[in-house]
């Protein structure tokens, strides 16, 4: 399947809303808490149990990006979104089947397994194309896009529990739940499919796309290989401040039904079933706000600093949860909703700064790499909220007491990525594409082709 490429007089604002069709889609995952307790009620799973089929996802994301970032480089978007779509279709048809026949296993290996293939593939589909169309807006462009799987659960979160609400919350209810989500997001994810285009190769747009558009030419800057790229120091320095401010978010995004039930369950206001949804859905509201608003704010204060933000003063959100949250719902609430804004933020912003640092060349190929810290954050964070609690649970405590030691360290993993974003400096041009020789720069070229195969 050849990318297509846009036809004269193409706008680039029709790339954005291809990208929204399959990001809406696979952002489902983040709306994964909400089955949850139906899980644990139906097949008597403990909540480090549940949380697998989520975890084997993110972890599957992050490898398949890794591996697959440089064939969806050459193979183009259209290719890499009907992957997405065949994969992450096929994970929910094979969760319903394991939820119909009570097998857990199947379900783990649907949803986390090959729903997470197409959670990979898919999300770096529309990165590099974007880039490339808005080269003097990435963090904007990308923000646009990666917004939408923020974004997923504020449409996935809602419909799930209502699923649930009709075909009832036994083995039978969530089967048929999986079944329409299947089929729904196969649709949706179509449309992304037969509108994406690449620009056309010829170089430059012409002045009328350019006033059109709103296009401003800006230099090339560096231009590093993906394999090159693995040797810098600033490559690992981003995969930790991306895992630590991952692992950060997605422990309380992956918990957030149960958490704000445990916190208030003792007090004269407790948190129902519904309200537990609807805030899942207002963190998914933040997610995807923070992806498009953090993001473009990051192209006018500079990629560094925004990080600074994301890290620091989630730090202080979450000693402000640990102090005094259980006291106060509406700042149990806001600290959250800030929390999960930078969590979306920083996704969206990162394939900017890689972008900054190392060019546009094959920024997909070296996003999909990075996204292996996405990968060990989807085990450390839930592991670290739902273990602890599990054990905390098991000691004789109860409500907010569940998650002390949990808030204390993602506390610590925020301010090591902060120490981390301090450390990036600009990639040493001995790394550049014009001052790798030739030969060595053709073996990268052929390893990667190798390994993409």
């Amino acid at each position: 399947m050849s990318p297509p490429i846009a036809p004269v007089g193409w706008s680039r604002w029709l790339v954005p809303p291809a990208a929204l069709a399959i990001h809406l889609s696979i952002g489902q995952a983040y709306a994964w808490s909400v089955f949850k307790p139906p899980l644990e009620d139906a097949l008597g799973l403990s909540g480090t149990q549940s949380a697998l089929p989520f975890q084997l996802g993110i972890v599957m994301l992050g490898l398949s990006a890794a591996f697959g970032g440089t064939l969806v480089e050459r193979r183009g978007p259209r290719w890499a979104m009907t992957v997405a779509l065949v994969c992450f279709s096929s994970g929910f048809l094979l969760s319903a089947l394991g939820a119909a026949t009570e097998q857990f296993w199947l379900i783990v290996f649907g949803y986390g397994f090959v729903g997470g293939i197409g959670l990979g593939i898919g999300y770096i589909s529309p990165v590099s194309t974007l880039i490339k169309w808005f080269p003097d807006r990435p963090g904007m462009a990308t923000g646009i896009a990666i917004m939408g799987f923020g974004g997923g659960a504020l449409i996935a979160s809602p419909w799930s529990a209502q699923m649930l609400e009709s075909f009832g919350s036994d083995s039978s209810g969530i089967a048929l739940a999986f079944l329409v989500h299947g089929l729904s997001y196969a649709v949706f994810m179509l449309l992304g499919v037969l509108l994406v285009r690449v620009p056309r190769p010829a170089g430059a747009p012409t002045a009328k796309e350019q006033a059109a558009d709103g296009r401003t030419a800006t230099p090339a800057g560096p231009q590093v290989s993906a394999r090159q790229a693995l040797r810098t120091p600033q490559f690992w320095l981003l995969w930790v401040v991306l895992c630590m401010n991952v692992t950060a978010g997605i422990g309380i995004l992956e918990k957030a039904a149960p958490m704000i039930t445990d916190f208030f369950a003792d007090t004269p206001t407790p948190v129902s079933a519904t309200a537990a949804a609807g805030f899942v859905a207002l963190l998914s509201a933040a997610n995807m706000a923070g992806r498009i608003g953090w993001s473009s704010t990051s192209d006018l204060i500079g990629r560094k600093n925004i990080y600074r933000v994301y890290l620091g003063a989630g730090v202080l959100m979450y000693a402000l949860i640990a102090l005094v949250g259980s006291s106060s719902k509406p700042l149990f609430v806001l600290c959250a909703l800030v929390i999960l804004s930078f969590y979306g933020g920083g996704f969206a912003t990162i394939p900017a700064y890689l972008k900054d640092l190392f060019g546009t060349y094959q920024v997909g190929a070296i996003h999909g790499r990075l996204l292996t810290a996405w990968s060990t954050a989807g085990v450390l964070g839930p592991l670290i909220v739902n273990w602890i609690a599990d054990r905390q649970e098991e000691a004789g405590k109860h409500g907010a007491e569940l998650y002390g030691t949990s808030l204390l360290i993602m506390m610590a993993l925020l301010a090591v990525g902060f120490v981390a974003n301090e450390l990036v400096r600009p990639v040493h041009p001995s790394h550049h594409l014009d001052a790798v020789p030739a030969q060595k720069g053709a073996s990268d070229v052929r390893q990667q082709q190798s390994e993409s195969a």
